[in-house]
């Protein structure tokens, strides 16, 4: 018999951004409205879609370091730059272990003679 698969939310997408998350989030938005940029020019050029960009300003999304690079490069703003003003942030755990949303593979295993 399968197991059900009736669609449910991942816990992590219902619990709040984490306070880094938010808080570089605005940031990346702030320095945004201050180099005058829309969220679609700012994502074409960090080769990424608009509403990643969306995802990320308001703290849902963990971007990679390569992707904050790409970001900080179209705002012409270093990566400490970006950092330097989240010096206030909490950086200790929020005590919640990321789930993985994934269903791993039934692995069948045959004894070797």
């Amino acid at each position: 018999m399968l197991p059900d698969m009736t669609a449910r939310r991942p816990e992590s997408a219902t619990r709040s951004p984490a306070p880094i998350t938010a808080a570089l989030g605005r940031r990346i938005k702030q320095r945004r409205h201050e180099v005058d940029k829309s969220q679609e020019t700012l994502a074409f050029e960090a080769l990424v879609d608009r509403t990643y960009i969306s995802a990320i300003e308001r703290g849902i999304a963990n971007p990679s370091i390569e992707t904050l690079a790409n970001i900080c490069h179209a705002l012409d703003i270093t990566l400490a730059g970006l950092f330097e003003p989240l010096n206030g942030v909490s950086l200790a755990p929020t005590g919640e272990r990321r789930a993985n949303a994934a269903t791993p593979p039934e692995i069948k295993r045959s004894r070797l003679r």
